[in-house]
């Protein structure tokens, strides 16, 4: 039997969001034994408090290409309308030279979730000038990412930009 893996243990920054926090640590929950969790181990009736921050993205490959499966009202909030079924590249220009981009591919690649707070980099609302999430890979077959559960927080003020990997390999 493996270890079970601790929040603590990831290197997530201590500061980080008390949302972010919370979803790793469901995350991590849902992990089995080994491999991945997948879409499968996902239960929304678990986390109804972080459901308004989270989106679903679908990994499809050659070349990589990331859909929006499901957006939570507040993520919809944020980008002004409903982006359910719509890819991310064919919504923003240039998306595939962002840190956004970058990190998704990463995600998908090496298994690892992804974590970054600073200025959003799709687009800017005067609203929003802030954002903190994280990118947590799913794989129905524990191995293959083919989903990545992400949660966002924004908000106003500054903050310096800071992006990191953290947690356990596939």
């Amino acid at each position: 039997m493996s270890k079970r893996i601790d929040i603590e243990e990831l290197g997530l920054p201590a500061d980080c969001d008390g949302n972010v926090k919370a979803a790793v640590d469901y995350w991590l929950s849902i992990r089995p034994e080994s491999g991945l969790p997948g879409r499968q181990h996902l239960d929304p009736l678990d986390i109804p408090h972080l459901l308004p921050n989270v989106w679903l993205i679908d990994v499809r490959r050659d070349p990589f290409r990331f859909v929006f499966r499901l957006v939570g009202t507040g993520v919809v909030e944020f980008f002004g309308s409903d982006p359910t079924g719509r890819a991310l590249g064919d919504m923003f220009e240039n998306f595939e030279q962002t840190i956004a981009y970058k990190d998704f591919c990463r995600v998908a690649e090496e298994g690892q979730p992804r974590w970054r707070r600073g200025t959003p980099v799709l687009f800017h609302l005067q609203q929003f000038t802030r954002i903190e999430r994280v990118y947590l890979p799913l794989a129905r077959n524990g191995s293959d990412v083919d989903m990545i559960f992400c949660l966002s927080i924004f908000g106003r003020g500054p903050v310096a930009d800071d992006a990191l990997s953290f947690g356990p390999a596939k």
